[in-house]
């Protein structure tokens, strides 16, 4: 190093001219000052005040100049300036500047050695910081001190290491140290030991407020609002006022807990004692009233801020981000950058959410650009999250997928991010296949957000067994009574046709919110047990429970699938008059279904014309639906106009329309609209059907010839047909878009996916058991009329879900009366 050193005081001198010219002054007065300091220096230095120089030097460049000017004065050999110099460096983000000052050092004494731990330290080198440590403790024959304690207890990466300082501290007789015992409650807390850091907290002799602080923390940080707030009563009790450290601590726990009542009292104390001008406490505040989606508090608290950093930027903005209100957020963000303040990391976050919310397709671009200029992903995997996040969430699966990979770091959400991403843009098997890759990293451990993540994909292609294998794995992991993840089984085996578990699992999980509730009525609704699901409507009700928009779609859906008419009108009225709930265009929809479904297709209409908003796709397809069941062939063509305007690409509805024609003999219009179709460059959505069989899902499209098993399973199915004939089956070629010979007719009804399934699951499975078929389409009238037979034939219960609803096949009956 000294070798290199004129070298490099002429480079930094001449390199900082300019820098330095304008910190001559500084220089200069600390020279000219003649005050003496209080570095411990004798009279001959007594005419430079080094407070000054150090703080004037602001950046690495400028600690380099006083560095060098520091060894030209001969006093570079100084304890205690080098030990200032080993901390600025570190303040200045440069720790290999800081480790090559302070091994030069000939003798070190401890505040030295707790210098270098400390720089370690703030630069997130925790285990340079720990080695560092030990060996002060081997090799320096110097005895730590109490300020030697608290950082490296920071640096501990887990519960061993901070035993070990644990050891240290007992051996050398500072367990009854105040700051050191503060720091052990600190790390206990931080790994949750909390019935470890409450031992040492009660058996401090003395308390000052970072210990109480610090007590407090720990059970707010573990989620643990009751103890935190058991503390600040003895706290206050003993006299002792919060101070914004405690404040702040306790207005996070109040939002995890929910706890509004609490949190508004802590609001009042914070105003009674002058401590509202706070920037932490602010900050804090708007945190909280976020948490509880009071907006108007959260705003009203930032326009009171006389001070303003990039976290109250950050807070207010992602207050209303999270509150489903990207447009205001949005402003926030453009008013922030109008006043100069810089977005940071954080900003990013929230707004890749922002433009997700938007669904602004052009300004995810921008968004991502702007990220990857500040080299923001190579830094921190949150913001890479949060990109994988927005793409999935605008379609882009693709670019969601390429972020992913180019991660450098990719921890569990990463991954989950990904598998929510396939798995909610009707990509199952692709977000199954995703979770499989995350199984064979054995360093990512799944958690809350995995199960929630993957067993909705599971319950989209029917993977029962898949998904019983997660449940014993969240049973393995105490997370069974966890709201989300209960509720997520709970969707599961409802769509994997097991009602009888979806029930049991319901009354084990906690039931405080709407959430579980909504999910087994929207169960019981696609199972045809409207009755069954209203009676459980009742029961939240008595238990207390306020339903929300999510719980009348569900109702109004189940009332829709068991034709229960006045029921789901009284619903309807209901959620506006009792609970203020304006409809939503999903509500409309049911209505819509529910009357139409019924046969009340004027009706049906006049919900639509009645509508105080503009009704969309899902309205008039609801109708168009309706049309086909009962062949209204002119209000049919009204409906597919209005939805060829206002969703032209859905192939679906080309469909749905094709099949009304089909049924009245209106080749020409079917063919018209066929056309129409392929102009726009649609394709019909292929039909396909599903089947879990040893833990392998077979899937199966119309007319498949690949299968291993083909010749066998049209075998099965000509037996099944010659059987049926028996018994009366006639097929009923209307469910053929074809104009073809009868023979061919027949062909295509039989080679249909749901009945290649259900032959693969009879020659596959063992007899009388139950066979289990998942069709992405609604299942056509025909092959409901031939499972119906089958079941009868074979003596096995036959459940099909298709795109609407279950269909239970036993004895040569449907459980839903035929009524889909």
């Amino acid at each position: 190093m000294f070798r290199l050193l004129p070298t490099c005081i002429g480079r930094h001198i001449s390199k900082s001219l300019p820098s330095l010219q304008a910190h001559c002054s500084l220089f200069s007065a600390a020279i000219s000052s003649r005050q003496f300091t209080s570095d411990g220096f004798d009279n001959g230095n007594k005419d430079i005040d080094f407070n000054i120089l150090f703080s004037s030097c602001t950046k690495v460049h400028l600690a380099k100049c006083l560095h060098a000017f520091l060894l030209v004065s001969g006093k570079g050999q100084n304890i205690f300036l080098s030990a200032r110099l080993v901390n600025l460096y570190a303040y200045l983000s440069d720790v290999s500047f800081a480790q090559r000052t302070f091994d030069q050092i000939p003798k070190k004494d401890v505040y030295t050695w707790n210098s270098m731990v400390s720089a370690y330290v703030r630069s997130g080198r925790f285990r340079d910081a720990i080695n560092c440590f030990y060996l002060f403790l081997l090799t320096s024959g110097i005895r730590p001190d109490s300020y030697s304690f608290p950082s490296v207890l920071k640096a501990c990466g887990n519960l061993v290491d901070g035993k070990k300082m644990h050891c240290w501290v007992l051996k050398l007789g500072f367990e009854w140290d105040v700051f050191v015992a503060a720091s052990l409650v600190h790390m206990y807390s931080r790994f949750g030991f909390l019935s470890a850091a409450r031992k040492l907290f009660n058996n401090m002799p003395v308390r000052d407020m970072g210990s109480w602080n610090a007590m407090i923390s720990g059970y707010c940080q573990n989620g643990n609002a009751a103890e935190a707030l058991e503390v600040l009563d003895e706290m206050r009790l003993e006299g002792v006022k919060m101070d914004p450290v405690t404040v702040s601590s306790l207005l996070a726990v109040c939002s995890q807990s929910d706890d509004s009542l609490s949190g508004m009292l802590i609001h009042l104390y914070v105003i009674k004692h002058g401590l509202e001008c706070d920037l932490f406490v602010s900050n804090a505040l708007i945190n909280m009233y976020a948490k509880f989606g009071s907006l108007g508090h959260a705003q009203r608290v930032f326009d009171q801020m006389e001070v303003r950093d990039v976290v109250s930027w950050n807070s207010i903005i992602a207050a209303y981000e999270q509150n489903d209100n990207p447009i205001t957020a949005l402003g926030l963000f453009n008013k922030m950058q109008l006043i100069g303040i810089q977005p940071d990391l954080l900003t990013a976050v929230s707004l890749a959410s922002i433009v997700a919310q938007l669904s602004d397709r052009q300004s995810s671009r921008s968004v991502h650009g702007f990220i990857l200029r500040r080299g923001w992903l190579m830094e921190d995997v949150v913001i890479g999250n949060a990109i994988v996040d927005m793409y999935a969430k605008l379609g882009a699966i693709d670019s969601a997928r390429t972020v992913f990979e180019g991660l450098p770091v990719k921890d569990a959400i990463s991954w989950n991010s990904l598998i929510t991403g396939y798995a909610q843009n009707g990509l199952a098997s692709e977000a199954i296949e995703v979770y499989r890759m995350m199984e064979e990293h054995k360093e990512i451990i799944p958690n809350q957000g995995t199960w929630v993540s993957i067993l909705p994909a599971y319950s989209h292609v029917g993977a029962l067994q898949q998904g019983m294998r997660i449940h014993g794995r969240v049973i393995k992991n105490c997370l069974y009574l966890d709201v989300f993840v209960g509720t997520c089984l709970v969707d599961m085996y409802g769509k994997c046709g097991r009602l009888d578990d979806v029930l049991s699992l319901f009354y084990h999980i906690p039931r405080m919110s709407s959430v579980p509730w909504n999910a087994v009525i929207s169960c019981l609704g696609i199972h045809g047990h409207g009755e069954k699901a209203l009676k459980l409507f009742n029961e939240m009700l008595v238990e207390g429970v306020k339903p929300d928009h999510v719980t009348f779609v569900s109702l109004l859906s189940a009332c829709s699938h068991s034709g229960l008419v006045d029921e789901g009108q009284w619903c309807f009225r209901m959620m506006q008059e009792e609970y203020g709930i304006k409809p939503s265009l999903k509500h409309y929809g049911c209505m819509v279904d529910l009357l139409g479904r019924a046969g009340r297709l004027e009706m049906a209409y006049n919900v639509i014309k009645n509508m105080p908003i503009q009704p969309d796709a899902s309205v008039w397809g609801a109708l168009l639906g309706a049309c086909r069941i009962h062949g209204n062939y002119e209000l049919s063509t009204f409906a597919s106009d209005r939805l060829f305007e206002v969703e032209p690409e859905n192939v679906g509805y080309y469909v749905l329309l094709s099949n009304i024609y089909a049924n009245v003999g209106k080749w020409e219009d079917l063919d018209k609209v066929r056309s129409l179709a392929r102009n726009r460059g649609l394709r019909k959505t292929p039909g396909w059907s599903s089947i879990e069989v040893n833990n392998k899902v077979d899937v199966f499209y119309t007319g498949n010839q690949t299968h291993p098993k083909c010749e066998e399973i049209y075998n099965e199915l000509k037996v099944l047909t010659t059987k049926m004939k028996s018994l009366g089956y006639i097929p009923d070629f209307s469910f053929v878009l074809q104009d073809v010979e009868d023979d061919e007719k027949e062909h295509i009804l039989t080679s249909h996916s749901e009945r290649l399934a259900i032959a693969f699951g009879i020659i596959s499975t063992p007899p009388k058991s139950t066979i289990r078929i998942f069709k992405n389409l609604r299942v056509c009238g025909d092959c409901h009329n031939a499972t119906k037979f089958i079941s009868r034939i074979t003596e096995r219960e036959i459940v099909v879900r298709d795109s609407n609803r279950f269909h239970h096949f036993k004895d040569g009956i449907c459980s839903c009366g035929d009524y889909w």
